[in-house]
């Protein structure tokens, strides 16, 4: 058995490799340990045929491409550093990234279809990664957008995620491009001929609609098993009169037992059109015909297994609990929960899980004056909250936790010299360090609950709750509540918590006019959020 020379060599003092875990036409990939921070990376070595100026700065290029975009989405491999190492006598440029476990999708797909359901998150997964590409990255103060001409299977990875269940991530930004208006464009082939546009096959310059072609592709192959061209041999002349004049074969000839809803049919179909001006025109296109599709086929995935776990419990008759009306499991609450002793008698704001017999809900606890709270309640018809979510990942991962309650009547009364308030509007604002245990245990509750309390004590009384409220949170904040606690895990501070505080203070206090203006026209009188 042939030994790898590189394994337990120490790079840049502080990264010791520990096993080769992938090599390609760009170089290896080994599984390393940070010896400075501790944790498991991986860090990627240009190969050595490819030690030329021009196989440098692209490969320079990609590392600072997957830097940037790593810090925006989850759904793009990060990069964390970068760095030349002396290897035989010449200098072998690397970079170093997250450590990431879990199959390629090639393996998940292996010639067997993917479950509608599934399909549809992993496509959408997929479709976030690529639309943060292509808004582009910023270079010498401006915004380049990025194609990256090489999506396929094999460079999606699919791992398991506590919060989203499975979280993809896009690899392989190596042969990607920088859409500069001043840059010359290559004018050779470069990409996998399967999955590759038209235009690509012609070395054109390419836009955003020819990942687009590349992802029809994959969904159609994810959909199937097969691939929607036929060829009798992989030369490239093969493929190029495929992807220019074979049209792509119909779900139906592919497989007669399968059933898609025929707007999902469109939508892949209309990704695989020769033309660009055929497809759709933005990966956000893609998003929003995806996000019915998944709404209602998620749902219907989540009905059946709810039912299923009721099949399953058989309760028995005397067993069973009378079913309570929401007021009164509010007011439950309400006499359950008591003023921490460690909290101050103030009018302070804090976000702390309640426990009950059945379960841990997330909440936040407030203390106000007797007369304001009982004015929330006589005209709770008026009141209209608000609900939203501000987050800071640098200098450190801080989420700003916004609850507003606008009282129209509480307008018409209340004492217009209290500092800090608009007339009518009480904000309730929390920040959670994502961090700490305390700020994950928050998030992972508000995720899986979809809602939390509001838990209202009296100054004048601050022993009891004087009165509770249910909020809940729509479908896409718990989504973006998942992907902000995902990238907080992996991102390393570099920065106090109190510097991303000021800066979410800050920008609550230049949006608050505009909520206000909105509260105000908001007809329903109940609810309102982002």
């Amino acid at each position: 058995m042939m030994i790898d020379s590189n394994v337990g060599r120490l790079l840049a003092n502080r990264y010791r490799l520990a096993e080769l875990i992938g090599k390609g036409a760009m170089g290896r990939v080994y599984r390393a340990e940070d010896t400075l921070l501790g944790g498991v990376i991986a860090v990627k070595f240009l190969s050595q045929t490819l030690l030329n100026p021009k196989m440098r700065d692209r490969f320079k290029s990609e590392a600072r491409t997957c830097a940037q975009l790593g810090r925006k989405s989850i759904h793009i491999v990060n990069v964390i550093d970068y760095g030349v190492t002396d290897y035989k006598e010449e200098d072998v440029p690397f970079y170093v990234m997250e450590y990431l476990q879990g199959q390629s999708l090639s393996e998940v797909i292996n010639n067997q279809p993917l479950p509608l359901p599934r399909f549809l998150t992993l496509s959408r997964q997929i479709s976030l990664g690529l639309q943060c590409a292509h808004q582009g990255i910023v270079i010498d103060g401006g915004v380049y957008p990025i194609i990256h001409r090489d999506i396929k299977p094999s460079n999606i990875l699919v791992s398991r995620d506590a919060s989203l269940g499975e979280l993809v991530k896009i690899l392989d930004f190596g042969i990607s491009k920088l859409l500069q208006a001043d840059s010359e464009q290559t004018s050779s082939y470069m990409g996998t001929l399967a999955y590759s546009s038209p235009e690509q096959m012609e070395g054109r310059e390419l836009d955003s609609r020819s990942d687009i072609y590349s992802l029809g592709v994959m969904m159609y192959e994810m959909l199937t098993g097969k691939m929607p061209l036929h060829v009798d041999t992989h030369a490239f002349g093969a493929w190029y009169k495929a992807h220019h004049s074979q049209p792509p074969r119909s779900f139906e000839a592919a497989d007669p037992s399968l059933k898609l809803p025929k707007a999902l049919e469109n939508l892949v179909m209309s990704c695989l059109a020769k033309v660009p001006s055929d497809r759709p025109q933005s990966i956000v296109d893609v998003l929003k015909a995806l996000e019915p599709l998944e709404q209602r086929y998620s749902d219907s995935m989540r009905a059946a297994n709810d039912l299923d776990r009721i099949l399953k419990r058989k309760p028995l008759d005397s067993q069973r609990q009378p079913k309570l009306d929401r007021a009164a499991a509010v007011d439950d609450l309400c006499n359950m929960a008591r003023w921490p002793k460690d909290k101050p008698v103030a009018q302070i704001v804090f976000a702390q899980s309640l426990t009950t017999s059945k379960s841990t809900l997330p909440a936040i606890w407030v203390m106000l004056p007797q007369q304001e709270i009982q004015a929330l309640q006589i005209y709770r018809l008026y009141n209209v909250i608000y609900k939203n979510f501000l987050y800071a990942m640098s200098p450190h991962p801080t989420l700003l936790w916004i609850t507003g309650i606008y009282n129209r009547k509480r307008t018409q009364s209340q004492d217009r010299s209290q500092p800090g308030q608009d007339p009518g509007s009480r904000w309730l604002p929390c920040y959670l360090d994502l961090k700490a245990a305390h700020g994950q245990e928050m998030g992972r509750l508000l995720i899986e609950k979809g809602e939390y309390q509001v838990l209202l004590f009296a100054l004048e009384q601050p022993e009891i709750c004087s009165h509770a409220m249910t909020i809940t949170i729509n479908q896409s904040q718990r989504l973006q509540l998942q992907e902000w606690m995902i990238t907080s895990q992996s991102y390393r501070s570099v920065g106090q918590s109190t510097l991303s505080k000021s800066l979410l203070k800050a920008e609550f206090d230049k949006l608050k006019p505009r909520i206000a203006t909105e509260l105000e026209k908001d007809p329903g009188g109940s609810s309102f959020g982002h």
